[in-house]
């Protein structure tokens, strides 16, 4: 059976929340790109790797000690670098707990 997009979000939020100090909104939000991002599955066509939870922990732990929105468009701006079109999954907002 398929998990759904509520699961895949899930999944990232684990992973995300066990290895980044981080709020519940940034959680949200970064998890919710990482899923949207990982369903378009650009990011599998461009590098021929697929994108799971334990993969985006592991291009964010290279990213400076920022906070996880920070990190997420970070590596984002290299994916952007490297393939384009992927500006659409950066993160503008977070909301304010």
């Amino acid at each position: 059976m398929a998990r759904s997009p509520t699961d895949e979000a899930d999944a990232y939020a684990e992973a995300l929340a066990a290895a980044f100090d981080t709020t519940d909104a940034e959680l949200r939000v970064v998890a919710r790109q990482a899923r949207d991002l990982a369903e378009t599955e650009r990011y599998v066509a461009d590098t021929g790797h697929t994108l799971t939870p334990a993969l985006v922990v592991d291009h964010l732990r290279d990213a400076p000690d920022e906070r996880l929105p920070s990190k997420w468009n970070w590596w984002l701006g290299s994916l952007e670098l490297a393939f384009g079109d992927y500006v659409e999954f950066r993160v503008r907002v977070v909301d304010r707990e």
